[in-house]
Order: structure tokens, then C-alpha cells, then sequence
């Protein structure tokens, strides 16, 4: 959520008879509520919550497919040959420039170092990534519109 919208709200909710706003929008939740004046940092007495993300499973299953997690660990992690492009930014992930394009790199495609092999958008900015490495992709390891963390393999290049 942009900040000067969050200051707005929280601007609203200090001058109105509302002592609390959540607001739940694609990229997060916040929850907005009026204070005692027990919290001095913030201003005019608002106390904002971040809503905690719900837990994946509860304690004791995930402690009970610890052990099949390790012997699976192996098998589900294959050793990749070749150079592998990570993303330099979390965002969304883009094979082409637009849906009807053709995408920049393919499976047994040539690429050049300095080419462009995908778009990551992040804040609504489109931002080309280049190749680092001359020769051929062997693995594109993104689905077309998958969000992506920093660091996370796009792709295999031989």
C-alpha cells in the first residue's frame, strides 16, 4: 500500500468518530485502530496492527512430515548444470513485453549476453532483465505472471 495513502487513512481515522478501519486491498491488509495514547510514537494517538498471515498448518503435523521432508529433500531437488539467471528483484514475472508477444527466450533458444530474457514489474514499473551469460536455455524455471523473490531461479543457461 502506498505510504501517503496510509497516512491519509490514518489522518481519517484520528479526526472521525471511528475507532477502527481495516482495509483489504490485493497487495496486503491494514488495520487502522484509535488508541488510548498508550503508543506516543505514532501519530494522533492511531495504533496500526499488521494482521499476521495464517499459518501454513498447525505444530504437530509439521512436525510429524519433518522426517518425509528430509528423505524427499534429495528427489525434489534435482542438480541443475549450467549457469543459472536468479531475479534481482522480487515481482512479477514475464516471459514477453505483452500477452500477445513473443516471449523473449524459449527452451533450446539462443541468447546473447546483454538480451533481454524477461520482464520483472515491480510497482507497476516494467523492468527488463538482460542476460549474463551467452549460450543456450536449457530451463525456464517461472511461469509467465508468477511473482518471484529475490534471488529465485529464473533460468538454466549452457
Amino acid at each position: 500500500m502506498d505510504l501517503r495513502k496510509l497516512k491519509t487513512l490514518i489522518d481519517l481515522v484520528s479526526e472521525s468518530n471511528i475507532s477502527e478501519l481495516e482495509i483489504t486491498e490485493a497487495d496486503g491488509k491494514v488495520r487502522i485502530v484509535k488508541s488510548d495514547g498508550s503508543v506516543a510514537t505514532l501519530p494522533a494517538g492511531v495504533q496500526m496492527m499488521a494482521m499476521p498471515a495464517p499459518a501454513a498448518a498447525p505444530a504437530a503435523p509439521a512436525v510429524a512430515a519433518t522426517p518425509v521432508a528430509a528423505t524427499a529433500a534429495p528427489v525434489a531437488a534435482p542438480v541443475e548444470t549450467g549457469h543459472v539467471v536468479t531475479s534481482p528483484m522480487v515481482g512479477t514475472f514475464y516471459r514477453a513485453s505483452s500477452p500477445n508477444a513473443k516471449p523473449f527466450a524459449e527452451v533450446g533458444g539462443q541468447i546473447k549476453e546483454g538480451e533481454p530474457i524477461c520482464i520483472i514489474e515491480a510497482m507497476k514499473i516494467m523492468n527488463e532483465i538482460d542476460s549474463d551469460k551467452t549460450g543456450t536455455i536449457t530451463k525456464i524455471l517461472c511461469e509467465n505472471g508468477q511473482p518471484v523473490e529475490f534471488g529465485q531461479p529464473l533460468f538454466i543457461i549452457e
